[in-house]
């Protein structure tokens, strides 16, 4: 059996729990049944020599911990006497559940979270725990047979087929494939050389591991490189079965699982003090963090920028800046070789949030470090879970020298082949080719219709805010008077009732009510009661002799860093509206300079090409002949 009708036959398993299971319980039974098995093969050849050291050492007080897994020739163990094709029709699960707790503390953890023991209970309830086993027992999932890819593969498999039965994200535990291959390749092609090496050993880091494949595609990459290259894995991730599965994979490949955490990476990072060469993410598509906004809250105030989250926060609704800003706390400094980040993001982080915003101050924290290197743009299509565009974002702290203070932009959304057979979303795919395409792209660094070379600070502008003086004609009529009389501070309301016609400025209005100063409250009511704007009215002055703005008259404008504000005023502003001025007062906390700054990555607009529209002509011959097939149609109709 090959890996492609592997996965199906073990999903076809679950034909056994038709009737006793719910159709979204499969998976918590078959995805368990599976490691198992897996595990169960790769032990199988040591199996007896493991057996016999521990009955020789068991009650010698040796930790065998640091023995046995060498005679196992892998980093877990097991040293019961059943296995699943000998836990017997009767006593099954007693024996079941001594075959899983003789594993190594390693293994047994995967069957903990992924509460095995419950489901144990429930098979045999149902009177299929024996039958289930016995059908596990004869799948082949040896090493040799199965490769570890093509495993991985088999578990994203059950993986989507077990979200589409419970109607969950499958897109939220793995990423595909081919994704994963264009990120690892652009993070670790320009490292191809030190990777190369003798006796290279580097560290790379999921936050958001799902089952571990953006790791496995990692670890893979580089052996096919350099064999005698070691990459170590570290990884945290939030959902207790995804997280055994990623355990599972990792001990069988012989890595050390403590690294592997399981919780919430944004409230309760398990690596705080860890920084590694590299890292990789797909973190979840707009995910909403309010589950964990008093925890991300209070490190962003109590530590400010020696914390995870200094620059800002961004809004509830979309997490997805939180697990970049993650990801730069655990860089290395450049002089130790520094750290590369390859980060699967959609795309709301390009330029959601305006100046001063937190998405914005992130952006601006991200791009005046000069740490982002290259954006690609991908097509839609390509995950499992929805269909919208989405960006693969590489970071740097020690940039080529031709790279610094620059960041390439990489148009690839025209770059796919079609599934030929879709599943869930994705129906469509990158190929090798098409991967190389896009890797040599970002390796030249050159402009080109598909690629940009843009400065950091051309994605910068200051919004500075244009104001217009407030205008208002001032009458009396017996409704606005009534208005003024029900006003809360309102004064001389009877001087106001002997007001005659119109006034085009506050204080011949109140000369003409006999008014030499009113009180701030009764300033108000007028200019609420009796104002009404008019273009052509004088400004309205204030105690100072200062022009008051018109707040809805008051707007924005965004300016280009580099670029001169007055200047721009000037030739963008003036020419349209003589009357408006800047308000100096409005500067930004950084550099304490009018307007405030913003940074925004609008990628649409760098690759848009004008599409000029067809001659009027063509047109109307096309209207024509449509016109022509509607009536031979409404002819045969009526005939």
């Amino acid at each position: 059996m090959n890996q492609q009708n592997l996965a199906p036959f073990i999903w076809n398993i679950a034909d056994l729990l038709l009737g006793a299971f719910k159709p979204s319980e499969y998976g918590r039974i078959i995805l368990p049944f599976t490691v198992l098995r897996r595990l169960e093969c790769v032990l199988e050849p040591t199996r007896d020599a493991v057996r016999t050291q521990y009955e020789a050492l068991k009650a010698s007080g040796v930790d065998l911990d640091l023995l046995l897994p060498g005679t196992a020739g892998a980093t877990f163990y097991n040293v019961s006497q059943f296995s699943l094709a000998s836990v017997g029709s009767t006593s099954t699960r007693a024996n079941l559940e001594d075959y899983i707790a003789k594993f190594s503390a390693n293994a047994r953890q995967v069957f903990e979270h992924f509460a095995f023991d419950k489901w144990l209970e429930k098979l045999e309830r149902a009177n299929l725990l024996y039958l289930v086993t016995q059908k596990f027992a004869k799948v082949d999932l040896h090493p040799d047979q199965i490769s570890n890819h093509e495993m991985g593969l088999v578990f994203e498999h059950l993986i989507r087929k077990f979200a589409e039965s419970s109607n969950d994200d499958a897109g939220q535990y793995f990423t595909p494939r081919d994704v994963v291959r264009l990120a690892t390749t652009l993070v670790f092609a320009p490292d191809h050389r030190a990777l190369n090496g003798d006796g290279v050993v580097r560290t790379v880091y999921d936050c958001a591991a799902g089952t571990g494949g953006f790791l496995s595609s990692a670890i893979e990459q580089v052996y096919e490189w350099n064999p005698n290259a070691r990459l170590v894995p570290y990884a945290q991730e939030l959902n207790p079965e995804t997280y055994a599965i990623s355990v599972a994979d990792k001990l069988i490949k012989g890595f050390e699982t403590k690294n592997i955490k399981l919780g919430n990476t944004l409230s309760h990072d398990l690596l705080p003090h860890e920084q590694f060469d590299y890292c990789l993410a797909n973190p979840p598509f707009g995910v909403k963090w309010e589950n964990v906004q008093k925890a991300v809250q209070a490190e962003h105030s109590q530590l400010g920028s020696s914390g995870r989250f200094g620059p800002g926060l961004p809004r509830v609704g979309d997490g997805s800046l939180l697990f970049l800003m993650h990801l730069l706390s655990k860089r290395k400094p450049a002089e130790q070789g520094g750290t590369r980040i390859g980060i699967v993001l959609s795309g709301s982080p390009l330029f959601n949030g305006g100046a001063g915003s937190g998405e914005s101050e992130i952006r601006r924290w991200i791009l005046e470090n000069d740490w982002l290197e290259a954006i690609i743009a991908l097509p839609t299509d390509l995950f499992y879970n929805t269909g919208i565009g989405t960006y693969v974002w590489i970071l740097s702290n020690h940039k080529d020298e031709l790279r610094k203070g620059k960041v390439q932009l990489i148009d690839a959304t025209a770059m796919h082949s079609p599934m030929r057979k879709s599943l869930g979303s994705k129906r469509k795919y990158l190929t090798d080719e098409q991967i190389e395409v896009i890797a040599r792209q970002h390796e030249a660094f050159e402009e080109g219709p598909h690629s940009k070379v843009f400065a950091t600070t051309d994605f910068g502008y200051r919004r500075i805010t244009v104001e217009r003086p407030l205008r208002l004609r001032f009458s009396v009529n017996a409704d606005k008077l009534t208005a003024y009389r029900n006003t809360k501070g309102a004064d001389q309301a009877e001087a106001f009732a002997t007001v005659e016609g119109s006034f085009d400025n506050l204080p011949a209005f109140l000369q003409a009510a006999g008014i030499r100063k009113l009180s701030k409250g009764a300033q108000k009511a007028v200019l609420a009661c009796f104002g009404e704007r008019d273009a052509e009215a004088q400004p309205l002055l204030d105690d100072k002799g200062k022009v008051q703005a018109d707040s809805e008259l008051r707007e924005f404008e965004n300016v280009s860093l580099g670029q001169p504000i007055d200047d721009y005023f000037a030739r963008e502003v003036l020419p349209h509206v003589p009357d408006a001025w800047i308000d100096t007062g409005k500067t930004d906390a950084k550099d304490g300079q009018v307007g405030i700054v913003g940074y925004e990555i609008n990628f649409n607009r760098y690759f848009y090409v004008y599409q000029p529209p067809r001659p009027l002509a063509e047109i109307d011959a096309d209207l024509k002949a449509v016109e022509a097939e509607i009536a031979a149609l409404l002819g045969e109709v009526t005939a």
